[in-house]
């Protein structure tokens, strides 16, 4: 009998379109019935699982409410939950974005949310039940580590163990195992009614694949003499183009999409080899593909950048972004829009100090103090994450003169470090706006320990150990005026100008803080 195994997830919305992701159980033709009209789409099959994503297209008012089924039986949706509606993109644009990062999926027993918090995305969900129109984002960012392929749940650990005893242990090997994590992240009843109403963007950081994903050449090379990296790095990619990134996409940009079109001409047969080909590939050729992209909100201009598998790794030239995907960026940034918003799932501007440090470090790394140095500051680099764009300062400082020469209101999202803050350049109108975790809290001797080492000691330090390297000073400066807050928390941009961020107490959305961006 068909039945969803995830979703629905409402993704890819504009102002006359609208794109429900599902993963059914079985082979079927899934139907949304919205509106008075009914539309299809076939499953495709990859791993012996079946997908399908169903573009609703020339809508012209929003949707109170629709339904799903599987060959005609209906499936959602589900008794004693509030109708999933679709709320077009209005044409003047955005108006509420809401946004955050590093999300681990833990059930919500008190010992358990003990040590992880609340679950500020559920908290989120239950307090859109009843929140009047003017509350709801029309967009939710997902800004990196949706999942956590190498630190699993209790629950995905017993999943492994019971398929397997190989490497890597305690850490997802294949597609079978992505799938399980993918399905106990988005299943958890308020969780997925808020992704079947609340469309969602998403970009990828290092822990949807692994920690320090693509920190350096040194660590792909350490990671490619293991006897299982190629294989998950494959399954996480594939599985991150079935379940992020396709409903990142347009209607349009889906349907060009050569490999969804290769998987939809299969007629039902498995397309595991095609995905297993298309990934390794983006994995060796990264220019082969683009996980970035780029959505018009109206005024603002909203670029999704890839921050992990686009990177050039050559030491002495590391760039954050290849030369392709550099020039992809420059178009983007160049095109008309009034504001720039900028996803980018690692920030961009760090406390200054700690700017300082990776600045540092990358020169050591690059050989300025010699070989032996080089070596430990490579083992130092990975040790502690120093990955951010400071540690790629090519990039770093290109980016930061173009957004300089832009002259227009640029909002970088971020997540990534856990904790949010709020930063501001001295030249231009740059903010940096960080929220993480969603749910993955740092311990308190880890807060205390980033408030003195970035927010105190590295202040004092960063900047004499990068002149001390020989790096230069930055083209701006900037200083945090907002946090560092270090809840579990969610985060909205009310356009034109407004930030708040909101943590979770007692399953009740409380605002942390609120300032507009001047």
């Amino acid at each position: 009998m068909p039945a969803l195994v995830v979703g629905p997830m409402l993704r890819h919305v504009d102002s006359h379109s609208a794109s429900i992701w599902v993963e059914t159980a079985e082979p079927c033709t899934v139907a949304v019935e919205a509106g008075g009209r009914a539309y299809r789409s076939p499953t495709f099959t990859v791993h012996g699982h079946h997908y399908a994503i169903v573009d609703l297209v020339e809508l012209t008012q929003d949707i109170p409410s629709y339904s799903v089924t599987l060959d005609g039986e209906r499936v959602w949706p589900l008794a004693g939950r509030p109708p999933s509606r679709i709320r077009l993109m209005p044409e003047s644009g955005a108006r509420r974005l809401a946004f955050g990062s590093c999300r681990t999926s833990v059930p919500h027993d008190p010992a358990t949310v003990r040590v992880h918090g609340e679950d500020v995305l559920r908290s989120y969900g239950r307090r859109l039940y009843e929140a009047p129109d003017e509350e709801w984002p029309d967009l939710l960012l997902l800004i990196g580590d949706q999942v956590y392929a190498d630190a699993p749940s209790q629950d995905i650990l017993a999943f492994i163990r019971a398929r397997r005893d190989t490497a890597p242990q305690d850490e997802i090997a294949d597609f079978e195992e992505y799938a399980e994590l993918y399905r106990q992240a988005w299943t958890e009843p308020d969780i997925q009614w808020l992704l079947s109403t609340v469309p969602t963007a998403m970009i990828f950081d290092d822990h949807d694949l692994r920690d320090d994903w693509n920190t350096s050449q040194p660590w792909r090379e350490q990671m490619a003499r293991t006897t299982w990296w190629q294989r998950r790095v494959v399954a996480g990619l594939g599985a991150y183009w079935v379940y992020q990134h396709l409903g990142n996409l347009s209607p349009a940009e889906r349907a060009a999409d050569p490999l969804m079109r290769t998987l939809l001409d299969l007629d039902g047969r498995d397309g595991a080899a095609e995905l297993d080909a298309f990934a390794e590939k983006a994995d060796a050729e990264p220019s082969s593909n683009r996980w970035s992209y780029a959505r018009e909100l109206g005024g603002a201009r909203l670029i999704m950048v890839d921050t992990r598998c686009a990177r050039q790794l050559t030491p002495g030239d590391r760039r954050m972004l290849d030369p392709d995907e550099w020039a992809w960026l420059e178009e983007q940034l160049a095109a008309p829009a009034e504001r720039l918003i900028i996803g980018s799932s690692i920030p961009f501007l760090l406390p200054e100090g700690v700017h300082g440090v990776q600045n540092w470090n990358e020169a050591l790394a690059d050989g300025k103090w010699g070989s032996r140095v080089r070596e430990w500051s490579e083992r130092f680099r990975q040790a502690i994450d120093l990955e951010h764009w400071a540690a790629f300062r090519r990039s770093f400082e290109d980016l930061a003169r173009l957004l300089v020469r832009t002259d227009k209101p640029v909002m970088i999202l971020s997540g990534d470090v856990h904790y949010s803050y709020l930063a501001r350049t001295n030249r231009g109108q740059i903010f940096q706006i960080v929220c993480s975790p969603i749910r993955n809290p740092l311990s308190r001797l880890l807060r205390w320990a980033n408030v003195v080492t970035q927010f105190s000691v590295a202040t004092l330090v960063g900047g004499l150990l990068a002149r001390l390297a020989g790096v230069r000073r930055p083209p701006f400066r900037w200083r945090i005026t907002k946090g560092p807050f270090f809840q579990n928390a969610i985060a909205t941009l009310t356009l034109p100008d407004e930030v708040s961020w909101y943590e979770s107490r007692n399953d009740t959305l409380r605002r942390i803080d609120s300032v507009r961006l001047r």
